[in-house]
């Protein structure tokens, strides 16, 4: 498993000031090609986490190699709302919605999956996530030790604080995210290639 492997690229590259910043930067190649090179692995099955926002463009995909691309995705308003608990004031492209739409057509993408629908019926949408990658769905993914993980990167202590004290899927929230007024236009902004990537969701 490899987590999040352009942040320092990415931080690198447009000089935005993230929490953990200098460890992130200290930790990974900050040259696009190279991340991209380290990560082809002799492994049977290597499990890549990447946040959208970090690919931009111009990037090489070719350096990318064979992989079966799955997008995650959330409905705008809740993003916001949880983003912005760690940073007070993303922008639209800060949120990967939009490098999303755009990755539609420079990658093969395997399937869309929803993080909602994900919540509220794990095993269904698992097994069609792993119907589309070629992998054999067991019962052994609904639950997980709490507790970071080896692979963690250097700035879990700021992000993986609810993801460290899991042990299973939680239910989908029943209350409307609270999205700053301030960020309205943010979340708006997006909602289009939300739906867009929603469409997909049959994939």
């Amino acid at each position: 498993m490899v987590d999040e492997p352009l942040y320092a690229a990415f931080l690198a590259a447009t000089g935005k000031d993230h929490p953990g910043r200098d460890e992130i930067l200290a930790s990974q190649p900050t040259d696009p090609v190279e991340a991209l090179r380290a990560l082809r692995s002799p492994r049977r099955l290597t499990y890549e986490k990447h946040m959208a926002h970090h690919w931009l463009p111009g990037w090489p995909a070719a350096e990318i190699g064979e992989a079966r691309h799955v997008l995650l995705i959330r409905d705008p308003d809740r993003v916001v709302a949880s983003y912005a608990k760690v940073r007070e004031a993303p922008l639209p492209e800060d949120l990967g919605y939009l490098q999303q739409v755009a990755l539609l057509d420079a990658l093969p993408i395997a399937c869309v999956i929803d993080g909602d629908e994900l919540l509220a019926d794990p095993p269904r949408v698992l097994r069609r996530l792993c119907e589309a990658v070629g992998l054999a769905y067991t019962d052994r993914m609904l639950s997980w030790p709490p507790g970071r993980r080896p692979t963690d990167g250097v700035w879990a202590p700021h992000w993986y604080a609810r993801v460290e004290a899991s042990t299973g899927f939680s239910p989908p929230s029943s209350e409307a995210a609270q999205v700053p007024d301030a960020l309205r236009a943010v979340a708006d902004a997006v909602r289009p290639a939300y739906e867009r990537l929603r469409t997909l969701l049959s994939r």
